[in-house]
């Protein structure tokens, strides 16, 4: 049985929690961002150590923008996990990623405007890689795992994350797919971004609910649309997740664990020990004793 974690799941809209968990602990963790979205679940799933975060709270109580995205990718970076699923419901740009459908995008569009996208700054200045902001190796392992079990699922494609809370204009829909992009949701920023910067892979599984606005002979996207289609997709979602389990070795092989090797620009003997303290967790390995 494995000690380490071999995946952290964050559910979103409609996810609210894991079955199949065995010898479950609920944990409360602090970190340096204030508290997490929610309690994170720990438990055992095929013989392997999982933790779940209810990305909106108990109750689904937190907007796109009140969520502590920091808090949230820090307090699994605490606990050891190297590894995020993000499950989260998304609006489709194009007529093939119908509702029902999954999809596994492989790029992001950050179009929000209210939130913090960086652990770093005051003191320590950290520039990170994100030109392919999934991690590809646990991307592909999470088609593989979704197909496995009955998914219909795309992989590849633009995900814009909008602010929110509420839904896009036509004009705004339409200008979105003139970009080309193929999904719109409202969390995987920054969620991505900060998973980079902690040195884990990440990969999303967004769930279609929904035509966004722009179709024209669909009705525009509400939150029963959104609700209806993601509770008929919540045990696919879970057997994918358990698939996926199963083909994890308990460790990583891909570049996302060296993230921030060449990302520290603050020169060494400029970091200040608060920052240092601050930070220890993310960077101590790069900084000389």
């Amino acid at each position: 049985m494995s000690e380490k974690f071999v995946l952290g799941v964050i559910g979103g809209s409609g996810l609210y929690n894991m079955t199949g968990l065995s010898h479950t602990e609920t944990l409360e963790i602090d970190t340096p961002f204030g508290k997490p979205s929610a309690p994170i679940i720990t438990g055992q799933l095929s013989g392997k150590r999982v933790a779940f975060l209810a990305r909106h709270g108990i109750g689904h109580i937190l907007t796109p923008t009140e969520v502590n995205y920091r808090a949230n990718i820090y307090a699994f970076k605490k606990l050891g996990v190297e590894r995020i699923v993000s499950v989260s419901a998304c609006g489709s740009l194009r007529e093939d990623y119908a509702p029902g459908h999954i999809v596994i995008p492989d790029q992001l569009f950050d179009h929000t405007h209210h939130r913090a996208r960086s652990f770093f700054g005051e003191g320590l200045v950290v520039h990170v890689s994100t030109a392919d902001p999934f991690c590809p190796t646990l991307s592909g392992q999470l088609y593989e795992a979704t197909r496995a079990v009955g998914g219909t699922v795309h992989r590849g494609g633009g995900l814009i994350t909008i602010e929110g809370p509420r839904f896009s204009t036509r004009a705004e829909s339409n200008i979105y797919r003139s970009w080309g992009l193929s999904l719109i949701g409202m969390t995987a920023s920054p969620e991505a971004f900060l998973a980079r910067e902690a040195e884990m892979c990440f990969a999303i599984m967004t769930h279609v609910t929904d035509y966004d606005v722009w179709h024209v002979s669909e009705a525009p996207v509400t939150v029963e649309m959104v609700i209806r289609t993601l509770l008929a997709n919540t045990s696919l979602a879970q057997n994918a997740v358990a698939n996926l389990v199963n083909r994890l070795a308990d460790s990583p092989d891909c570049t996302c664990q060296n993230a921030l090797a060449d990302a520290i620009i603050t020169s060494r003997d400029h970091i200040s020990t608060q920052a240092r303290r601050k930070y220890a967790l993310l960077v101590d390995k790069y900084l000389p004793s």
